[in-house]
């Protein structure tokens, strides 16, 4: 049965010193990342596409926290946070951005396209909503190989209203496939309020038809997003089928970076920003636990700064493709017994 969030007051936290300062470290990692990825589009350094993950954070963070080594992850567009929490080197990421040898698809795929198979990040799609049926697939793949892994697939209030959406969440409910589906719900998909997009507001409640449980989380809340994100993922681990995850987030920037985003008003990404930040919301638990000083977490912030400067240095001092790259990793080649 699909269920409504917990109330979003945070209750003290059951989260241990260690692992809530890797949410904190983790967390910075993306913020820091995508205020320089943001920079660098402004200098004119990075083409194309660019959608930030500024004020989302705690989604991926969180969920991260819950899997296991083979577990599988895929998202749509708005992808560089989750490529970071799943480990990639941050070189890596900022390099394939600015379309450099170095990126991950070798400066071939740009924002939208990453993929690395060792940390099992299936991407970053550009099709809307077409990474679902695909995160269903790394589902199907699991129960047919007979593994205990569950794929996440990740996608947005925007994409909750594409059809491949409900034909994959059929599918997975038939199969009772291991797949968590986190709706990550930042409010205005690519500009439009979900008020005005969607007939059914209340995301989590898209698996009903298909006997889908599903419930409503506080996706600013790094601690609530872990939580619930346990209780999903032991639920798709134990072969009970598919779940549903609905964070309510928000994010800060436009929905690309030539977003100019005035269908809001900015008095309301303020208010967000000074009341439901998840960064500053954790900083301020860490600080009330007496689990770190300030002195401790700007070192944190220091040591974090540098890794994203070392990862922006390296992005364009990495060279261009050869022209002849086009031509590679088209097809892959089998052997044939």
């Amino acid at each position: 049965m699909a269920t409504k969030a917990r109330s979003s007051k945070k209750a003290p936290s059951k989260t241990g010193k260690a692992e809530m300062l890797k949410c904190y470290r983790d967390m910075l990692l993306i913020r820091r990342f995508e205020e320089k990825a943001g920079q660098l589009y402004g200098m004119g350094k990075i083409a194309g596409f660019c959608h930030l993950y500024i004020g989302q954070e705690a989604v991926v963070t969180g969920m991260q926290a819950c899997l296991k080594e083979g577990d599988q992850i895929i998202t749509g567009y708005r992808d560089h946070g989750h490529m970071l929490a799943c480990d990639m080197d941050p070189k890596g990421v900022m390099a394939e951005l600015t379309g450099r040898t170095g990126g991950y698809s070798k400066g071939k795929g740009g924002s939208m396209h990453m993929f690395s198979k060792e940390k099992n990040f299936y991407g970053g799609h550009g099709i809307v909503g077409a990474q679902v049926p695909i995160g269903t697939g790394l589902g199907f793949a699991n129960k047919y190989r007979g593994t205990d892994n569950v794929a996440v697939a990740y996608f947005g209030d925007g994409a909750a209203n594409q059809g491949q959406v409900y034909e994959a969440f059929n599918m997975a409910s038939l199969w009772d496939l291991p797949v968590v589906y986190v709706i990550e719900n930042n409010m205005y998909a690519m500009g439009t309020s979900v008020a005005r997009h969607a007939s059914e507001t209340e995301l989590y409640k898209r698996g009903i038809s298909f006997e889908i449980e599903g419930e409503e989380v506080d996706g600013m809340d790094v601690t609530a997003v872990r939580e619930a994100g346990e209780k999903a993922v032991k639920y798709a681990r134990s072969g009970k089928g598919p779940y549903i995850l609905e964070m309510k987030t928000y994010r800060y920037r436009g929905h690309s970076m030539s977003d100019p985003a005035k269908y809001r008003k900015r008095e309301e990404v303020d208010d967000i920003r000074s009341h439901h930040d998840p960064i500053e919301g954790l900083k301020n638990q860490l600080l009330e636990l007496g689990h770190a000083s300030e002195e401790e977490l700007k070192n944190i912030d220091k040591e974090i700064k540098g890794i994203v400067k070392e990862a922006a240095d390296f992005s364009l001092e990495s060279p261009e493709p050869d022209p002849s790259e086009l031509w590679t990793d088209v097809l892959k080649d089998v052997e044939v017994a």
